[in-house]
């Protein structure tokens, strides 16, 4: 991550805002200690963002994309699992 001192980017603000926009993040500085970081917005609305549950993402990944469609039938799931009586435990 590129760091700057708050009075270099003021002299610099332009090229740092392509920088951000390009993807880099750049740490600002007083008088040589951390206080703030710039991203680009797209960084910032993933940071930010509401993090959805397991369960509404795939609730949302059904209701958009059809199972069959991808590929995965009902055949497809038959033989993913073992169906034998497995080994004899002694508990």
């Amino acid at each position: 991550m590129k760091q700057f001192s708050i009075v270099q980017t003021r002299d610099s603000l332009t090229s740092i805002i392509r920088d951000v926009e390009s993807g880099s993040s750049v740490e600002l500085t007083r008088r040589g200690k951390p206080v703030a970081v710039l991203m680009s917005l797209e960084e910032y609305q993933a940071v930010t963002s509401k993090k959805v549950s397991f369960t509404e993402a795939y609730k949302r990944f059904r209701e958009e994309d059809d199972l069959n469609e991808l590929g995965f039938t009902k055949e497809f799931f038959d033989d993913l699992r073992d169906r034998s009586e497995g080994r004899e435990v002694n508990l």
